[in-house]
């Protein structure tokens, strides 16, 4: 068993670890409520590119954003766990986040123009 490193709080992973995991930039091309969400949540269809096409998502990012402003919104999500249902939906992809001082999700955004697909290195 892995010993936590006082200084993260983390298990140490290998690089290959890291590689496995693949996080991909995608367009935010629609956002609708999810009221059979047990939180307050978000459906959303996401952009991830020729290769990948497009994804759904739940997303409980309700009290950060508005319907409004995530469409068109360049985000990061993990492309490759498996399908989660969530009540009746099927979300594809975990999109990224850090919690604010309050718990309250904001999502990773990139911040220059790279095509929608692009992989997280």
């Amino acid at each position: 068993m892995a010993t936590l490193d006082p200084a993260t709080a983390t298990v140490p992973i290998a690089f290959e670890d890291f590689e496995r995991v693949d996080i991909r930039v995608g367009t935010i091309i629609a956002a609708e409520t999810f009221p059979k969400a047990r939180k307050p949540a978000y459906r959303l269809t996401i952009r991830f590119g020729a290769e990948l096409g497009t994804k759904s998502s739940s997303a409980q990012i309700t009290h950060h954003y508005s319907l409004e402003e995530l469409v068109g919104r360049r985000i990061a999500a993990v492309v490759n766990f498996p399908p989660r249902q969530i009540g009746p939906f099927m979300s594809e992809v975990l999109c990224l986040g850090f919690p604010d001082a309050d718990g309250h999700v904001v999502l990773v955004t990139v911040d220059r123009s790279v095509p929608d697909g692009g992989r997280l290195f």
